[in-house]
């Protein structure tokens, strides 16, 4: 009797023994640390922070924004499911400059969610800097063009700036043209310009101290061509005089009689520009016209001063 009761209790504490290893531990929440902002640019940074996942799989994300309270999130990542801490991290993008953001670490498991500390770090200053057009470019001999553009960056609202150029050869530096004008709340800007007659450099400058320059923009003075024809209605094989002048004198450049086939232009004459007056040069050429078509002058200018270009054009038609 006594060995079998040994042999009773013995059973009863094996049975509790063994309840008691297999009885399930609960679930941790991950632990959390949030780290710095690296990689810190105008518009974009690196998150960084630490999570231990307590033994359960995890995830995690990082909440950020301009206050405290966020508004914004990256997607969920893996921590794994170990039991030590380990690195984790995200990418923003779309950040405002020189703007003060905070952030913090966010993971989840089974057990819950545990939130990190708020941290944060600052974008630096966009540097000013310029986008400048002209339009026209080029413009007819004489004409007006727009200096526009914008200026980008912090503290750009608000600022002053300079229009400059200087004409060919463009030896002597940039002056002033005209004055100095506010750009808007979004940094735009627009200077007219009421006549061209010689290729011109342009460029906008910000007023006052740490002045910041623009690219140069070329602006182009194309020739001005006038020319007519002794007949625009003919028989065929007949011979046509094209006849005009060209402003600013420019004696010896080469000068072509296009006619339109399709898109496109075919010169089917040409010659030197000859002296006509003090300031334009003149040309003349006499075709025999087989057939209907569409015709112009095209100038070649390679001086520098001014552009090439061509005219406008004038119908010649065959007779019936």
């Amino acid at each position: 009797m006594r060995k079998l009761l040994t042999a009773g209790v013995g059973l009863i504490t094996a049975v509790a023994l063994a309840g008691t290893a297999t009885a399930a531990t609960p679930p941790a929440k991950p632990t959390v640390s949030t780290g710095t902002a690296t990689a810190v640019t105008q518009t974009s940074a690196k998150l960084r922070g630490t999570v231990n996942p307590q033994g359960s799989l995890t995830t995690y994300y990082f909440q950020y924004g301009k206050t405290t309270a966020y508004g914004a999130q990256t997607g969920p990542a893996s921590a794994g499911a170990g039991t030590k801490g380990v690195a984790v991290n995200a990418d923003v993008v779309g950040l405002t400059p020189n703007t003060t953001y905070h952030f913090r670490v966010v993971a989840t498991n089974v057990a819950g969610a545990t939130v990190g500390t708020d941290k944060t770090f600052t974008t630096p200053k966009q540097p000013l800097g310029f986008a400048v057009t002209a339009t026209p470019n080029p413009v007819a001999l004489g004409g007006p063009t727009t200096v526009s553009g914008t200026l980008t960056g912090t503290g750009n609202a608000g600022k002053a700036v300079q229009l400059q150029q200087r004409s060919f050869p463009y030896t002597a530096a940039f002056a002033n043209a005209g004055n100095a004008q506010t750009v808007n709340a979004a940094g735009q800007f627009s200077f007219p310009i009421l006549s061209l007659t010689l290729n011109t450099q342009y460029r906008v400058v910000t007023v006052g101290s740490g002045s910041v320059t623009s690219p140069v923009v070329l602006v182009g003075s194309q020739v001005a061509i006038r020319f007519s024809v002794s007949a625009k209605s003919i028989k065929s094989r007949q011979l046509v005089r094209f006849a005009g002048s060209v402003a600013p004198k420019k004696d010896g450049s080469l000068y072509a009689v296009q006619k339109q086939k399709g898109s496109t232009w075919v010169t089917v004459a040409g010659s030197s520009l000859r002296p006509y007056t003090a300031d334009k040069s003149r040309f003349a050429r006499r075709l025999r016209i087989r057939h209907s078509g569409v015709y112009r002058i095209y100038v070649g200018v390679a001086d520098g001063m001014n552009v090439s270009t061509a005219s406008g054009s004038v119908e010649i038609k065959i007779k019936k």
